[in-house]
């Protein structure tokens, strides 16, 4: 008998706490990326959600620090 194993769900949104896993960083710093505009999100009713887009664009913005 075998047992399936069920691929991980390609995420469209995340919660935030979700956000600071993908990123590796802490959550309070996601929240602070929010205020600040740095890093965009949507509210769903009371909620709030990152799209994988702007969590990609975030990333593609961030630039290195100089040798």
């Amino acid at each position: 008998m075998s047992t399936a194993i069920a691929a991980p769900v390609d995420r469209l949104l995340y919660k935030p706490e979700e956000a600071a896993e993908a990123l590796a960083i802490g959550r309070s710093t996601v929240y602070e990326l929010m205020a600040e505009g740095a890093l965009k999100y949507i509210k769903l009713g009371r909620t709030r959600r990152i799209r994988r887009t702007d969590l990609e664009e975030y990333v593609a913005n961030l630039a290195p620090l100089p040798n």
